[in-house]
């Protein structure tokens, strides 16, 4: 039997934090000369609605358990879009629900796919919630209730489970409340420094800070049409490369680097994977994009790099349009849309860990073919992997597949042109924001129809929270009593 009660006080204490999350973009709608009424109407509203829950269900009977931690996760993200796109319905910016839901959605994933044809037109105040809206979708609106509830007399470890992307179990304390609080220690601490070097690189105050803020949640939301490419700064583009980058390394793996722990870094399989990956398909990449620009041979690497960094960590900031580059580029940006940056950071996609374990267990394989009776283990960061958690990834890769092959075929039969249908798809489900045909990186999903919009919507969340957490909703006996 599953606890409402408890699903509800949760519901309640996730709006109220969602509520206090609204209003510093008041601050900046103030600052700016704007109308606060959308934003501060919307705070009030899920405030108001955050605290009813919450007291009505102020005694808990029942801890949570894994089927309570699925529903809240899968629950707390629809309420964050339903509430997160009051601000834009009640301005009057949005005026469509496809459109809204579509924006919301794209912000909260991380995705960073958008439908304004015109961002600099919009209201400062609402930009930043934009961002904002990435900002607390990045590490996981979860882990940050995690880190607080137990002030609250709530547990939270199978929501801290349910929640933290890819299969990692690496902790930086025993309690998973303390390890949840010091990973938004380092989040936050990444953030500022973010904030302060692009606003040393030469961007305005709000600028800065709304770009740290989609830099470190690898959303890639921007202020600016043009996105990074706006900034004519190679101080603020690799600054931006060395924020993606960390944003897409594990945040223990980070943190065990700040606390000087260099052996718990250097023992990460996936943290080198992820490294030497970046670095050697820059190299790919800089050869046909410095024959396309000539003797600027900084400015190409610069361009390849960032390209590489960005989409690889799912961020999908612009700084140069990679399609001009020729089919061989382009293709090889596709692929990255399905790679995904470490487990335990910001990034979406499959995640490096899950390659790593596929690819190394393919190779054993052979192995084991030529030595049938021999014990072959499959070790990752020097500890071996179990047989379920191996059938766990390969049923993974294999769902991820046949949703990305669904996705493209429910759009094409839409009346998408198919290489529109597999970008739109590929970049949603990983979560990255740009992608090929009419989604390359100097357009937007603004042609989409609202169903199509809707349907895509779906997917970045289904992407988001790694397949398993919403689907095994659809199953019945996650419904059925114990």
């Amino acid at each position: 039997m599953i606890h409402f009660k408890e699903i509800g006080k949760i519901m309640g204490a996730l709006l109220v934090l969602i509520a206090i999350m609204m209003l510093p973009g008041i601050g900046f709608s103030i600052h700016f000369e704007e109308d606060p009424w959308p934003i501060l109407s919307s705070a009030v509203i899920t405030l108001i609605i955050g605290t009813t829950l919450f007291f009505s269900f102020s005694k808990q009977d029942q801890n949570i358990r894994k089927r309570e931690g699925y529903l809240i996760v899968t629950l707390s993200w629809i309420f964050m879009a339903g509430f997160g796109m009051l601000p834009f319905i009640l301005s009057h910016e949005i005026i469509s629900f496809s459109d809204a839901l579509f924006e919301t959605t794209s912000g909260i994933t991380t995705t960073g796919a958008s439908i304004l044809n015109d961002i600099e037109a919009m209201p400062k105040g609402l930009l930043f919630w934009r961002s904002m809206l990435q900002w607390i979708g990045g590490l996981g609106i979860i882990v940050l209730t995690v880190a607080i509830f137990p002030l609250l007399g709530i547990g939270g470890i199978e929501l801290f489970v349910a929640e933290s992307p890819g299969p990692t179990s690496d902790k930086v304390h025993p309690r998973i409340s303390e390890t949840a609080k010091r990973l938004w220690y380092v989040y936050v601490g990444l953030t500022f420094a973010a904030t302060i070097l692009y606003w040393v690189g030469g961007m305005t105050f709000y600028d800065a800070i709304n770009h740290a803020l989609t830099t470190l949640a690898t959303g890639g939301f921007s202020t600016k049409n043009a996105s990074m490419a706006h900034f004519d700064s190679a101080f603020i583009q690799y600054t931006a490369i060395v924020f993606m980058f960390l944003a897409g390394t594990n945040f223990t793996v980070i943190y065990f680097g700040l606390v000087g722990q260099f052996r718990k870094v250097l023992k990460s399989d996936e943290f080198k994977a992820y490294a030497c990956v970046v670095l050697g398909i820059t190299v790919v990449l800089f050869f046909p994009i410095y024959a396309q620009i000539g003797t600027d041979a900084e400015l190409a690497f610069r361009n390849s790099m960032f390209q590489v960094v960005s989409l690889i960590t799912t961020t999908g900031f612009v700084s140069d349009d990679y399609t001009q580059y020729g089919q061989g580029v382009t293709f090889i940006c596709f692929i990255l849309l399905f790679v995904g940056a470490s487990a335990g950071s910001t990034a979406g996609g499959i995640k490096f860990v899950r390659h790593l374990t596929f690819f190394k267990n393919s190779y054993l394989e052979f192995k084991r073919l030529v030595h049938p009776r021999a014990i072959v283990p499959l070790m990752i960061n020097g500890d071996r992997v179990t047989g379920r958690i191996i059938t766990h990834i390969m049923n993974f890769l294999l769902l991820y597949l046949l949703i990305f092959v669904f996705g493209a075929f429910v759009l094409s039969i839409m009346g998408y042109d198919l290489p529109t249908s597999l970008g739109a798809v590929a970049t949603c489900l990983g979560n990255v924001g740009p992608a090929i045909g009419d989604v390359g990186p100097v357009d937007n999903f603004s042609f989409f129809s609202p169903g199509a919009k809707i349907f895509l919507s779906f997917i970045m969340l289904l992407g988001r929270l790694e397949l398993f957490t919403i689907l095994i909703l659809f199953t019945p006996f996650f419904w059925r009593a114990n």
